[in-house]
């Protein structure tokens, strides 16, 4: 017989449900529970609702009883949809030459950018990446992360990106968080592979896509559309080939050049990432699409460029989730909450708006319909804050931390 455990009581429990995916969002609109309480079992939530008739109806001598004694605020465990942390090495090089004016594309037309990243991911054994993958993934979760995508992308040839993939899967085994793996060997084409740009996408469609789907290690395939890196004609043609293969697609597009909103659209892909050169045709197509918008803060303060347009994307009736983009090149930091307060500030995004980004909103950009909620059925993931109000968490610009995180009901 599975027990059930009741976690609680809480200042308040904000289960960020009864919330539209698309469009603005009301911090009015946000359900928040006084005194609340969780009943989970299995992993998943039960119920939701006031902590003491919570432990009433559940009394039996069997129930475990999570006591919260002090003041604090609950939200569903934050889920960051996009991020690189599977890599090696350190491109502290580039950032120093871009503090001193040189441009991400000209750095990496001389040696740097995913190119270093690539040499030195290479050169890594399959047992170092797995350490630095699960610090990066332990300190997400710490920080009340329990979903995080990662993608491959930093070998960029059949056996390495195999490589990446099996070291997040055997991650992903060993840690509590949840890892979901993308396969992102269309990142740049290697500047070993001998032939043309469309001819590398088709090799990775000959070669590596089938294996990759042959074994589980990833349903979903990403493409990075932009100057440097594939045409939007060029990665149309690979990404249809990958969804009649029964892949999900997910596309890199509007950093640099546009190209990539058009493509997601016209496929369907699951979302668009990035969208810092987004105007208004791109984002009056993304309105009328079901792809959701992924905006990537990160980038822009690695990159000390714009924002992406999320205040726009939001009064279009877009949807709009919200990514860490950690890598080792343009987005080192990695705090999803942090890089969340200073776009919310900058896109005069509402608390709701923000907070939504980076759970249910972020869940839908993964397609995962079990998680970013706090509610009957969904998985007992939850980031508890020190506070007895919800607006400290975003007020403090990211310094406020969780003070307890558990993923599936389990303490971690």
């Amino acid at each position: 017989m599975i027990k059930t455990k009741i976690i609680g009581p809480f200042t308040q429990l904000l289960t960020m449900d009864h919330l539209p995916l698309r469009g603005s969002l009301d911090d009015g609109q946000m359900e928040i529970i006084p005194y609340g309480g969780l009943a989970i079992s299995g992993g998943e939530i039960v119920k939701t609702g006031n902590f003491e008739q919570l432990c009433f109806e559940y009394r039996d001598p069997e129930t475990e009883v999570d006591r919260i004694e002090k003041a604090m605020v609950a939200m569903p465990g934050m889920i960051d949809p996009h991020t690189h942390i599977c890599w090696a090495g350190s491109r502290a090089n580039d950032y120093s030459l871009r503090l001193a004016g040189k441009s991400y594309l000209q750095i990496a037309q001389n040696g740097g950018g995913i190119s270093d990243t690539v040499a030195k991911t290479r050169a890594a054994t399959a047992a170092e990446l797995e350490g630095l993958l699960s610090g990066r993934a332990l300190a997400h979760l710490k920080n009340g992360v329990t979903t995080i995508e990662v993608k491959s992308g930093y070998c960029l040839n059949t056996e390495g990106e195999i490589k990446l993939l099996k070291v997040i899967a055997k991650v992903n085994q060993e840690l509590s968080v949840d890892l979901i793996p993308t396969c992102l060997a269309a990142h740049i084409k290697p500047e070993d592979y001998i032939g043309s740009s469309s001819g590398y996408l088709q090799n990775i469609i000959d070669e590596l896509l089938p294996k990759v789907r042959k074994s589980g290690l990833s349903n979903r395939v990403d493409v990075y559309i932009d100057k440097g890196a594939f045409t939007a004609g060029e990665a149309l043609v690979y990404l249809r080939q990958a969804k009649n293969m029964g892949f999900d697609l997910v596309i890199h597009g509007e950093q640099f050049t546009s190209g990539g909103i058009s493509v997601a659209c016209g496929l369907g892909a699951l979302s668009v990432d990035h969208l810092e050169m987004a105007k208004e045709p791109e984002i009056r197509l993304l309105a009328a699409s079901g792809v959701i918008p992924v905006a990537l803060p990160g980038a822009s303060l690695g990159l000390g460029c714009g924002f992406a347009p999320a205040r726009k994307l939001l009064d279009a009736g877009c949807s709009l989730a919200i990514g860490s983009d950690w890598n080792p090149g343009s987005a080192p930091m990695g705090d999803l909450l942090l890089q969340t307060a200073i776009i919310g500030t900058f896109e005069k995004m509402t608390m709701a708006e923000s907070l939504g980004a980076i759970t249910f909103r972020a869940a839908m950009a993964l397609g995962l319909t079990d998680r970013g909620i706090l509610k009957t059925g969904f998985l007992g993931d939850i980031a508890g804050f020190p506070t007895a109000d919800f607006r400290e968490i975003l007020y403090h610009q990211g310094s406020l931390k969780p003070s307890a995180v558990w993923k599936r009901g389990a303490s971690v």
